[in-house]
């Protein structure tokens, strides 16, 4: 038997709230794709699941109530990078999608607008959702 994946819809919700005050917001985001080439799945799941993450990160707003510290959950030294280039110059870009590094910087970018510098280097998401590039800055 031969099956071709054509669609895929990822879910996921986040309920919070205050137990004692009997207060609870619950939040669900799913979201459908198509896919083009079923090869694409991964990467497509990981993608959506990381946008969708980033709609379940509490907003600015809520952040300054309860101020946190944002650590770095990853080490671009582990991701792997290959040089390209494009219209501006020479930069280092990353499709390393299995990377747990990755996964999180690309949620750290997403909840940035997908874009920002990190250790010298400025790093922005692409459009498609699954690749990061990087540029040292001067």
């Amino acid at each position: 038997m031969n099956f071709k994946v054509v669609k895929l819809i990822v879910g996921k919700g986040k309920t919070t709230g205050d137990e004692k005050a009997g207060e609870w917001i619950k939040r669900y985001y799913q979201v459908e794709l198509e896919i083009q080439d079923e090869h694409d799945i991964e990467i497509a799941k990981a993608s959506v699941e990381g946008l969708i993450d980033g709609w379940l990160t509490p907003s600015e707003l809520t952040s300054q109530a309860q101020p946190q510290k944002e650590t770095q959950a990853y080490d671009m030294n582990k991701i792997k990078w290959t040089q390209a280039e494009g219209s501006k110059g020479p930069y280092e870009r990353s499709e390393d999608v299995n990377s747990l590094d990755f996964k999180a910087l690309l949620k750290s970018l997403q909840q940035h607008n997908g874009k920002m510098t990190i250790n010298n280097y400025f790093v922005w998401a692409f459009q498609n959702g699954h690749v990061i590039g990087r540029k040292k800055r001067k």
